[in-house]
């Protein structure tokens, strides 16, 4: 069991990918904005994050294509966080967007939609051991 901040802001994803985290016996956070991805993870120290890329960038605010990057920069300059892997869900999988993506800290990416879930779990227990 692996405990697993979840950043998404899409009501169903959320839904869908906390039903599957936690049927696999994964503890499951939720942050639906990069304000508060960076400050459950400070707070809470998971085992994994799963960064969405596109969110608001705090409550109530509007969704930026590039608050998830922001946000691991963030969470990847604090030492005490560096070593948490983070696997950006994206649709964007183009090689300039990859790019970007470990530019900004990302240990890996899992392409959305998510499906099937063998490959996101199977990324999952390589970085946690679960």
């Amino acid at each position: 069991m692996a405990k697993i901040l979840l950043v998404e802001d899409d009501a169903d994803n959320i839904s869908l990918l906390t039903r599957l985290l936690m049927h696999h016996g994964h503890e499951i956070s939720v942050a639906t904005d990069a304000q508060t991805a960076v400050e459950k993870a400070d707070a809470e120290r998971p085992q994994l994050i799963l960064m969405d890329l596109e969110l608001p960038t705090a409550p109530d605010a509007q969704p930026d294509p590039n608050a998830g990057l922001e946000a691991t920069r963030q969470i990847k300059a604090n030492g005490e966080l560096a070593s948490i892997p983070i696997i950006a869900l994206t649709a964007h999988t183009m090689a300039h967007h990859q790019e970007k993506i470990t530019a900004a800290g990302c240990d890996d990416l899992q392409e959305k939609p998510i499906f099937p879930f063998d490959s996101l779990l199977k990324k999952i227990d390589s970085y946690t051991g679960a």
